[in-house]
């Protein structure tokens, strides 16, 4: 991959959809991680009216090294930041479904967290006629490893195309700070969670197979894909095919 054409196509491309939209400006959600890093550092090369949030929610790690890697990559990268602790909107939120929904759906409640964060991201962006960036990759999209209706909602993507690996060698060549780079990939829901360990399968192995259709993972890869096809299309209408 040619990274400096590839971070020059992007930038332009992203222009041109502030562009055609009429909006002033640009907002996501920062947890710290290699996607959303990469997204900041794309939109900002963009434009100067990017704003970026910071979401802590109850996980330990959100108020540690995620908080600091967010704030690193704002001074690093001259990123305007912003911060909204979401911990007490959804213990609130959670006390209130219980009653209806159980205590013991660990993965409902950890959902919680990203449709929070993207109501928080709509409603300063829709303050600010700002457009919400998603900050997925194409690997994670292809096992569905994203909350719908959470950071699978936005109004554009500039990395929906991208393999894990791809990201890792766009942020080394925009030199992104090691620290982020070499960090496993977490999406923060809960302590000590991890994207690998909670898929059962390395991003490596997944970026093999999506290239070559070929991996000793290939039957655990196909299943998450086919369990999670009603991540990646439209909603079902009655009336429509």
């Amino acid at each position: 991959m040619n990274y400096e054409q590839e971070v020059n196509n992007r930038v332009e491309w992203i222009k041109n959809v502030l562009k055609k939209t009429g909006a002033k400006g640009i907002i996501l959600g920062n947890s710290g991680g290699k996607d959303c890093t990469l997204v900041e550092i794309l939109c900002r090369k963009a434009t100067p009216n990017v704003l970026s949030v910071v979401m802590p929610c109850e996980s330990s790690q959100n108020y540690g090294q995620d908080r600091e890697h967010a704030y690193l990559i704002a001074k690093t990268f001259d990123i305007p930041t912003i911060e909204v602790d979401i911990t007490k909107a959804k213990q609130e939120l959670r006390k209130a479904i219980e009653p209806f929904a159980g205590e013991d759906v660990p993965m409902a409640y950890s959902n919680i967290n990203p449709r929070l964060r993207m109501t928080v991201i709509y409603a300063i962006g829709q303050a600010k006629g700002y457009l919400v960036a998603g900050t997925g990759n194409a690997s994670e999209t292809y096992m569905g490893y994203f909350t719908k209706w959470g950071d699978g909602g936005y109004d554009f993507n500039p990395i929906k195309d991208l393999l894990v690996e791809d990201v890792f060698g766009m942020l080394k060549y925009l030199n992104c700070p090691e620290e982020i780079v070499a960090k496993k990939p977490s999406a923060g829901l809960y302590e000590g969670q991890t994207d690998e360990k909670e898929m059962g399968v390395t991003y490596e192995e997944i970026d093999k197979f999506i290239k070559t259709g070929e991996s000793e993972f290939a039957e655990k890869i196909k299943s998450a894909h086919a369990k999670t096809e009603h991540k990646r299309v439209p909603p079902i209408n009655y009336g429509c095919n």
